[in-house]
């Protein structure tokens, strides 16, 4: 796909590896749209770059509604939708306080899992709207899972799990879309340089640097979103998860 002048949507495009990547497709030419929770951050990017920002609750049909209508109205019918919006936590199924808190469970898999196909079933009924491209393409579907999905650590059983489910619904969604002419793949990072990583003390920074077989260094958001403008513009890639991790496989802890 050609991404210049296209209609695109980002979430969790405020900063990390949806900023990058909405920075990324602005400078391609694309008409970006922001939908995060971060209104200040959400609102100083899209500015940045020249798109727009909706405050937008991904778990909700609503907010992913109303933001639809806005993207639609300042760009037209979106061609790309790179899901990034995510959260991590680290919880025990059993641990010293007792069994794994659910509603930390469910709020997980709430925003990881069931926001990200929220934001997939809404935009793809938009995309089938627009005009066939080449090979009756007309829009492609990122994902964000983890290494976590296949190789989750201690402490990550609702991660993993919400991660494991982006990685599983991949194919079939891709399916699922093949008749209306929309992609949808996903890419599965490693350990990565992000605004909670930049929180953490150097000595745990340089020890997770160190986990990684080569290059020996955290994953740059610029490189999550090198790869996505790569699977919107490769018009063959459909169904797929892409580990991006520099060879980690993660230890228990």
């Amino acid at each position: 796909m050609e991404l210049n002048g296209v209609s695109a949507i980002v979430t969790g495009g405020a900063s990390g590896l949806g900023g990058a990547t909405a920075e990324a497709l602005a400078a391609a030419g694309a008409k970006v749209a922001i939908w995060d929770m971060n209104e200040e951050k959400g609102a100083a990017h899209a500015e940045k770059i020249g798109g727009t920002f909706t405050l937008t609750n991904v778990t909700s049909e609503e907010s992913v509604g109303t933001a639809l209508k806005a993207a639609i109205a300042a760009h037209g019918l979106p061609r790309v939708l790179v899901n990034c919006a995510g959260v991590a936590i680290g919880e025990k199924t059993v641990g010293k306080n007792g069994p794994h808190a659910l509603d930390n469970y469910k709020r997980v898999i709430d925003i990881n899992l069931t926001g990200t196909f929220n934001c997939i079933r809404l935009v793809a009924a938009e995309m089938e709207k627009a005009e066939p491209l080449i090979d009756g393409e007309r829009g492609v579907i990122v994902n964000t899972a983890s290494v976590a999905a296949f190789d989750g650590q201690i402490g990550q059983a609702a991660y993993s799990a919400s991660k494991g489910g982006v990685v599983g619904m991949t194919l079939p969604i891709a399916r699922d879309l093949m008749s209306i002419g929309v992609r949808c793949n996903t890419i599965a990072p490693g350990i990565f340089w992000t605004p909670m990583m930049a929180g953490m003390d150097q000595k745990i920074q340089d020890a997770l640097a160190a986990m990684v077989p080569f290059p020996k260094r955290l994953g740059s958001p610029n490189e999550y979103a090198s790869l996505a403008l790569e699977i919107c513009r490769n018009g063959y890639l459909n169904g797929e998860t892409i580990r991006l991790d520099g060879a980690i496989r993660m230890q228990p802890r």
